[in-house]
C-alpha cells in the first residue's frame, strides 16, 4: 500500500525513542499501534539519530577520521534494534511512513553538518546510508543546537536531491520560534526558512512543552498559525506535547481534551498532534503504551460528540465524553513563555549522552 501522504489531516504522529524497557532491558513493541483496533496513526518518528566523532580517533587527525552514526547510544547494526526495525518495516506495509530525528537534545549532529563543504559531506553520508539501507521514509530535523539558515538550507536540498520528491523533510521547532520575538533553540529563523524552502518542508513538530508554548492558550496557538511571524497555517502546525512527565508541561486529560477538539473544530485544516514519547504514554503506561494513540484517534476522529478515551492504568480503555468548556481554552493573558533551562527528557540512552 502507499504511504499515507503527508497532507492526510489531522496527523496523530507518535515519536518512539526508548525502545528497551527502563527496568528489564525488554523490547518494547509497537505493533499494537497496528494491531489494537481503534487506532489511525498517521506517522511514526524514529528517535534519536546523531552523527558523532569516532569515539576511537585519539588524537583527532586531519582529515577528520570516519564519523560514527548512532541510535541513541549503539550503531544501527547493533543487534539490540533487530526487533524494531523488523517492526518498523511491519508498520509501513501496513501504511505508516517511519521517520528518523536527527538531532534532539544531544548535541553536535547539526554543528557538523553546518562546516565547509568537505565537512559536509563526511558527516551527511553516514546519514544518507542510514536512511537508505532501513528504507526510511522520510526525516525530522530536531535542531536544539546553533545553525546557520544556509547550513539547513544545504541540508534540506541535499536531502531532497538524494531521496526525491515522495522523501517527507519536516522539523521540530519549540512552538516560541514559530512566534515573533519567540525563544528559539536553533539559531536560524523559521520565518527565514519557510520563506526560503517552505515548499520542501511538509509541517513542523512544534513542541509545546518544557515551557516554551503551552498549547491551551488560544492566544499562543493564534499566534502561531496566524501570527506576525508570517502565519504558519493551521495544517503546517503539528502540536506537539508529551505524553505525560518525560518533560515538563504535561496537560491533563480533562483540559487536554477541550482544547484539541477546539483546535479541530475552528474550521479549516487541523495539523494534528504528537506525542512524545510512546514507550510510557498515558492513559495505559508502560502497560498500554499504545492508548495514546487510541485516545487521538477518538478525540480527532471528528465524530458527531466530543468524545475523548478515558483509559485507567490498567491498560483498559473506556469512551467518555468531556465537555470542551471555554475555561479550557482561555484568552491570551500576555504572560511570556517561560524559558526552561537544559530539556529533561526520560529517554532510552540519553543519560549517557
Amino acid at each position: 500500500m502507499a504511504p499515507i501522504p503527508p497532507n492526510h489531516l489531522p496527523r496523530i504522529i507518535v515519536y518512539h525513542q526508548t525502545h528497551h524497557d527502563p527496568d528489564t532491558g525488554a523490547h518494547i513493541s509497537i505493533l499494537p499501534l497496528i494491531t489494537r483496533p481503534g487506532i489511525r496513526l498517521t506517522h511514526l518518528i524514529l528517535a534519536a539519530v546523531h552523527i558523532n566523532e569516532d569515539p576511537e580517533a585519539a588524537p583527532p587527525t586531519n582529515p577528520p577520521s570516519p564519523p560514527q552514526l548512532t541510535l541513541n547510544d549503539h550503531p544501527p547494526s547493533h543487534p539490540r534494534f533487530l526487533p524494531l526495525f523488523s517492526e518498523l518495516r511491519t508498520l509501513q506495509r501496513h501504511s505508516i511512513p517511519i521517520l528518523a530525528l536527527l538531532g534532539g537534545a544531544a548535541r553536535g549532529t547539526f554543528s557538523r553538518l553546518d562546516g565547509p563543504p568537505s565537512q559536509f559531506e563526511t558527516y551527511y553520508q553516514p546519514l544518507a546510508a542510514f536512511l537508505r539501507n532501513h528504507h526510511l521514509d522520510g526525516v525530522d530535523l530536531d535542531v536544539e543546537e546553533p545553525m546557520s539558515l544556509a547550513g539547513i538550507i544545504r541540508l534540506i536540498d541535499r536531502l531532497r536531491a538524494d531521496f526525491g520528491a515522495g522523501f517527507i523533510i519536516t522539523l521540530a521547532p519549540v512552538a516560541a520560534a514559530l512566534v515573533s520575538g519567540g525563544g528559539n533553540l536553533s539559531g536560524f529563523g523559521y520565518a527565514d526558512l519557510e520563506r526560503e524552502r517552505g515548499g520542501e518542508v511538509a509541517w513542523y513538530n512544534a513542541q509545546f512543552y518544557c515551557g516554551w508554548g503551552e498549547v491551551w492558550r488560544r492566544g499562543m496557538w493564534e499566534a502561531v498559525v496566524g501570527g506576525s511571524c508570517g502565519g504558519w497555517g493551521r495544517g503546517r502546525v503539528v502540536v506537539g506535547l508529551v505524553t505525560r512527565w518525560n518533560g515538563g508541561g504535561w496537560v491533563p486529560w480533562e483540559v487536554l481534551a477541550g482544547v484539541l477538539m477546539a483546535r479541530a473544530g475552528e474550521g479549516g485544516a487541523f495539523g494534528g498532534v504528537m506525542g512524545w514519547e510512546y514507550f510510557n504514554s498515558l492513559p495505559g503506561g508502560r502497560a498500554a503504551p499504545w492508548e495514546w494513540a487510541a485516545w487521538m484517534t477518538v478525540l480527532l476522529g471528528g465524530g458527531e460528540t466530543q468524545q475523548a478515551i478515558i483509559g485507567g492504568g490498567d491498560g483498559e480503555v473506556t469512551k467518555g465524553v468531556i465537555d470542551a468548556a471555554s475555561e479550557a481554552d482561555p484568552d491570551e493573558d500576555g504572560r511570556p513563555a517561560v524559558v526552561p533551562g537544559d530539556f529533561a527528557y526520560h529517554s532510552d540512552g540519553l543519560e549517557e549522552e
